[in-house]
């Protein structure tokens, strides 16, 4: 097999549509075997829809129209249970694991005041404890032989982005697990990475933000702004980070925050 992923067997979550699709096309194009978890429905709390069974199921044909094999399963990360199985099933029909891409995400959006403790559990229930759960369903199929865990965090997981508190708060908290993770799982040669795009247009997108940023708080909106020209980045240019990370070309990189943020952070 030819490519930069041939060989691997990779689970992805969040790969119904946006971000985590273009992940798995990434990857199958270059030869990987993938794992597509998504949830498939919308939770309360969001003011946009996520994904359906079509979508996922749209995302494995298009896997497999590269000639890869992929497995889909409805899950929710927040589910640890439900991670294992998925994955644990996953593992059976495509015969092990090699990578693990925790991409399954939600933001909300609120002035400070305005912020409510069902929206806290939401995001971090969703970004840093399904994170967690699905590297602690992952790593059980990695010890023997390696592998890596590739964690999307956020800009927001560098600076202190506005009006966006919980999810500011879980992708930091993104970092300080993997980071530890990274620490604890090095000695198994298991890498565990980060990934922190700026703004991408996948739809996940509280119309909210922008109304808060033009009109209460325009103040804020310049932390919000790319250096480089440019107003967001392409899924594909966040998957092709996740490439690296899952080849061999990084087989000595743990521990990384991987910026594809068009300088949105050093702002």
């Amino acid at each position: 097999m030819a490519g930069r992923a041939a060989g691997k067997r990779v689970l992805v979550t969040g790969a119904a549509r946006g971000m985590g699709r273009s992940h798995a096309l990434r990857l199958a194009e270059e030869g990987a075997d993938l794992i597509l978890v998504d949830l498939c429905e919308s939770p309360p709390g969001l003011e946009y829809a996520l994904s359906t069974k079509d979508d996922l199921d749209e995302t494995a044909r298009l896997v497999r129209g590269h000639g890869r094999h992929a497995v889909a399963a409805v899950a929710d990360v927040r589910d640890a249970a439900a991670m294992r199985k998925a994955v644990a099933d996953g593992v059976a029909e495509l015969g092990g694991l090699d990578a693990s891409v925790a991409n399954a995400g939600v933001l909300t959006a609120g002035t400070w005041d305005t912020t409510t403790p069902e929206q806290w559990r939401l995001v971090l229930d969703v970004n840093l404890i399904g994170s967690w759960n699905t590297c602690v369903a992952a790593i059980p199929h990695l010890i023997e032989h390696g592998g890596s865990l590739v964690n999307i965090s956020s800009a927001a997981g560098i600076k202190g982005s506005p009006l966006t508190t919980p999810y500011t708060a879980s992708k930091h908290g993104v970092v300080g697990m993997s980071q530890a993770l990274a620490n604890e799982l090095a000695a198994q040669n298991i890498r565990v990475n980060t990934v922190h795009p700026t703004g991408v247009a996948t739809g996940m997108a509280p119309a909210s933000l922008h109304g808060l940023l033009a009109e209460k708080r325009p103040d804020l909106a310049p932390i919000y702004a790319n250096a480089l020209p440019v107003p967001m980045v392409e899924a594909r240019d966040v998957s092709n980070a996740v490439l690296f990370l899952v080849s061999d070309e990084s087989r000595h990189v743990t521990g990384m925050e991987f910026k594809v943020d068009a300088g949105v952070t050093i702002r």
